[in-house]
Formats: structure tokens, sequence, C-alpha cells
């Protein structure tokens, strides 16, 4: 059985060609970065993994997938071999996605590439309050003075 679930964020905007047959497929390759869960000193703390996805899983990667998106995929492994031009055998990995997940919001992911853009901008900039006086829709401000005898727990 050859199966792998990844999440992570893409570390490049993908990039789709498409095949010279009769009728072109396409084949969108990309590349993600997985945090590892535990970091010993000196080890790096993620792990970078190179995929491709074919057809109309490509053309979705190619329209919807951006470089920093958070997502989960859901694919095979395979090993490539060939022999280079100077005869050297030469192997490599990736990752053939099947299916992909949105893992973030777009509004999320958009707010966050505004703030990295605008990071440079802002540096001088005293940080500001995210709370506001003023209660959100669908949520009720806390009452301060409640007894623990009002409390239905």
């Amino acid at each position: 059985m050859n199966r792998i679930i990844l999440m992570g964020r893409l570390t490049r905007d993908p990039e789709t060609r498409y095949s010279q047959s009769a009728e072109p497929v396409a084949v969108c390759r990309y590349g993600i970065a997985v945090n590892r869960g535990y970091k010993r000193e000196g080890q790096p703390d993620a792990d970078f993994f190179n995929c491709v996805a074919f057809g109309k899983n490509g053309e979705f990667v190619e329209k919807f997938l951006k470089k920093g998106m958070l997502i989960a995929l859901e694919g095979s492994l395979r090993n490539n071999n060939w022999t280079d031009k100077d005869g050297q055998k030469r192997y490599d990995l990736e990752i053939v996605v099947d299916h992909h997940y949105f893992t973030e919001s777009k509004a999320a992911f958009e707010s966050r590439q505004s703030s990295y853009q605008n990071q440079g901008s802002m540096q001088n900039m005293p940080p500001q309050n995210s709370q506001s006086s003023q209660p959100q829709a669908d949520f009720s401000p806390i009452v301060e003075d409640i007894d623990d005898d009002d409390l239905p727990f």
C-alpha cells in the first residue's frame, strides 16, 4: 500500500504545463513544507516535498492554490530513477497528489499575505488593539458580576 497524507504550506506558486499528447493533460508541480512535530537542536523544523498533480486535479491546483497557502493533500509516493547526461544515476522522490483540501479560509490567507506585504511599512507603527469595545455580531459581552451560584454547571 502506498498512501501519504500531508498538511503544510506551498513553498512556491504552482507551475502548470500540458502534455504533448493528442489530448493534452495538465501537469502541475509545486512544493510543500510540512512542519515536524518535534525539533531537535541543530535539525530543521520542516520537511520539504515536491508534488505533482495531473489532469483536472492539476488544473484545480493552478486555479486555486498559491504560495503560502495551508493545504492538506492525499496521494502516493513515487520514486523516479534516471541517468543524467553525464552518465550518473539519479533519483527523485515526489508526491503524486490525488486530492487537495483547503485547511484555512480564503480570508485568513489573504489577511496573512497582506500583513506580510505591509510588514516592512508597519514596523515603526505601534501595535493595534485587536479587541473592539463593541461586541461582534453573534457574540454577547461577558458579564463580569455573575455569582458562581448563577452558573448552570
